[in-house]
């Protein structure tokens, strides 16, 4: 599995618990895991690389679990409990020099230094649907929710956040409007933060502005909003939504420039490549798809087997030629297959029933006999 792993550069983690690594020119996917010990608590929730170069994926599973995988190797080579199933799943992670960044559901963020035992605790409040690291100075990270506004926090100062957003003003009806943060990005070379939310909105704040409301809000579609990322190019988002609809949006001003078709289900997993006009999403549909932000195309289309949470792109270029999508597309063996495979076929032994065309040429036989009897 050493070979495959190196080729690979694109990983996704899925709801089965399987690591899945795709080689896009090839169409070719494979499964990294122990298909003997599987099972749901081993869902995978977030992934993060490990390391600059590159070398090692982190997976947070639902079990709490943080394993580390080896793209070198092709091996998982270490494994640390890192939460607590009662504190609800992971919805960040994230690495700071040697340093693990862990946060979960019910607002307990964590910080593992490595080689000891002490972490640094910091409650963000219930209800977190997203932390995301600044990658620009990746001490600070992002949290929000349901409920719980956007914040901004200085993992070396971590007593208070370092920016709070304030909620939008009332509705014309006067009304409060229900915060909902499903997703974060840090706008690059820039201090703004983008969000999405479960409402359908797209939100930009500027923590260095006097105003703690966002400096830009927009509505994307009709359905809630479930991931976005950054392209390369500036002044654009992607935003996913729970009806598989993928959209791109200025930042500027708010407005559609495009939509990317092709997907049947919810967007779990969303990002865009650091370098190139490309962006890889995943879902309920079992998909890997890569569109082009430029013409909006779809140049890559692989069907995984699993239904799909989250997706981890390498910083190299991917592979140059486009994908035949109309064409058949590769099926992994995966979880599936194996369980099939192994299944000892069993044949039923069935009454054998006649046919109307039978009985009716039995009933001609049985009535050409009894006329002739009657003659007699």
């Amino acid at each position: 599995m050493t070979a495959n792993s190196q080729i690979c550069s694109i990983w996704l983690g899925s709801e089965t618990g399987i690591l899945k690594g795709v080689r896009l020119i090839k169409k070719q996917a494979f499964n990294f895991c122990e298909m003997s010990c599987l099972s749901r608590d081993q869902e995978v929730c977030v992934m993060a690389w490990g390391d600059p170069h590159e070398s090692e994926v982190l997976v947070g599973s639902v079990n709490g679990a943080v394993k580390t995988f080896s793209t070198d190797k092709g091996i998982f080579t270490g494994s640390r409990e890192c939460g607590d199933p009662s504190q609800g799943r992971f919805t960040g992670l994230a690495v700071n020099e040697s340093a693990l960044i862990t946060c979960v559901e019910s607002g307990l963020l964590k910080v593992w230094k490595e080689g000891s035992t002490d972490t640094v605790e910091v409650n963000v409040g219930n209800g977190i649907c997203r932390m995301r690291q600044n990658p620009s100075q990746r001490r600070h990270v992002a949290t929000g929710g349901k409920e719980n506004t956007l914040k901004v926090w200085d993992l070396e100062r971590p007593d208070k956040p370092v920016f709070t957003a304030k909620n939008v003003a009332h509705d014309w009806l006067d009304m409060r409007v229900p915060v909902w943060v499903r997703d974060i990005g840090f706008i690059p070379d820039s201090d703004k933060i983008v969000t999405c939310t479960g409402h359908n909105q797209v939100r930009v704040y500027d923590p260095s502005a006097s105003q703690r409301r966002p400096v830009m809000e927009a509505k994307c579609g009709e359905f809630p909003l479930t991931a976005l990322s950054l392209p390369a190019s500036q002044g654009t988002v992607v935003v996913g939504n729970t009806h598989g609809q993928l959209t791109i949006l200025d930042l500027r001003k708010g407005l559609v420039r495009g939509c990317l078709k092709g997907l049947a289900g919810a967007v779990r997993g969303l990002q865009c490549h650091p370098s190139l006009p490309l962006v890889a999403s995943c879902g309920l549909d079992r998909f890997l798809r890569v569109h082009s932000l430029e013409d909006h195309s779809l140049q890559h289309k692989v069907y995984l087997k699993s239904r799909l949470n989250c997706v981890l792109l390498s910083s190299r270029e991917l592979e140059s030629s486009s994908l035949d999508v109309t064409g058949d597309v590769e099926e992994v063996k995966g979880e599936e297959d194996e369980v099939w495979d192994t299944m000892e076929t069993v044949t039923e032994k069935t009454k054998k029933r006649t046919t109307q065309s039978e009985e009716a040429a039995v009933s001609g036989v049985e009535g050409k006999k009894k006329r002739k009897v009657a003659k007699k």
